[in-house]
């Protein structure tokens, strides 16, 4: 039993550590360790990060409003500066996989083209524009739903969205097999088929997230986020699968982000009929 508990400590500060700039590092870092294996078995924590940085962006956002004066403009301050906060605790790391994304599969119809370009660091137009719509997407769906909704039913979305988000990607790696530069690909490890166990101890994450969302903000259309972020999903896969044959580790990132922003923009879309 003890065992298994370090396992699981273990597995997910390795997730931490790879997909966030929360330090892990020095003993802790040696304790934690690496392999492979670690990093399959670290899949299962995904959206335990998320756990952590949407509790940390709802506080974030929480504290803004407390703090600033109680003026329309405040919301968008807010919305900003939360959605800055999340960029410097992950150290951009789901957008950079939005932005290679976007130059490889907007830059080349060809496959290994577009894998190619997706290995240059440098970003390109499509990058760029990317980069800019997905922010000034997060940011203005954040400021409207201040405006529509309560601090407290905003600071849920915000939490539920950051673990969710992260949850649906494992079914990318699930389905569909790793391409590109396998030898040199960060995400390699992950490339191997999920095994049952990760993938129920991930959806125990999330549905320990979003099992209280009634509770805690009751009346509220959450079903209508959820349903929007499983048609982004359906989207990046169908994409992924028709225009790589397969996934890379910037396709997690860019539906990481497209999973996020839809599960607002669906929010938003559905918060005026509970209040109808």
């Amino acid at each position: 039993m003890i065992h298994h508990l370090l396992q699981f400590i273990r597995h997910y500060l390795l997730a931490v550590q790879f997909f966030t700039r929360i330090p892990v590092t020095g003993k802790l870092a040696e304790w934690v360790g690496f392999s492979p294996a670690m990093l399959r078995a670290s899949a299962a924590h995904f959206p335990g990060v998320g756990w952590l940085l949407g509790t940390s962006s709802a506080g974030v956002l929480w504290g803004l409003l407390w703090a600033l004066p109680e003026v329309p403009a405040a919301s968008w301050v807010a919305a900003v500066l939360c959605t800055v906060f999340g960029v410097m605790l992950t150290g951009a790391f789901h957008e950079d996989g939005l932005a290679d994304t976007a130059d490889g599969l907007g830059g080349s119809l060809d496959r290994e083209r577009a894998l190619d370009i997706m290995k240059d660091s440098r970003v390109g137009t499509y990058g760029a524009l990317a980069l800019v719509l997905i922010i000034l997407l997060k940011v203005g769906l954040l400021a409207t739903l201040l405006q529509l909704a309560t601090t407290l039913v905003v600071a849920v979305a915000v939490f539920a969205a950051h673990v969710f988000s992260r949850f649906l990607p494992l079914f990318i790696i699930r389905s569909l097999p790793h391409v590109g530069d396998t030898q040199q690909s960060k995400s390699k490890p992950l490339a191997d088929q999920i095994g049952n166990s990760s993938l129920w101890a991930a959806a125990l994450w999330t549905g320990l997230a979003l099992g209280p969302l009634h509770m805690l903000a009751p009346g509220m259309p959450w079903w209508a986020g959820l349903l929007g972020a499983v048609i982004a999903l359906g989207y990046m896969f169908r994409l992924l699968k028709r225009r790589l044959a397969g996934f890379t580790g910037d396709g997690l990132g860019a539906t990481q982000q497209l999973c996020e922003v839809a599960f607002y923009l669906g929010f938003v879309v559905a918060l005026p009929l509970a209040h109808a």
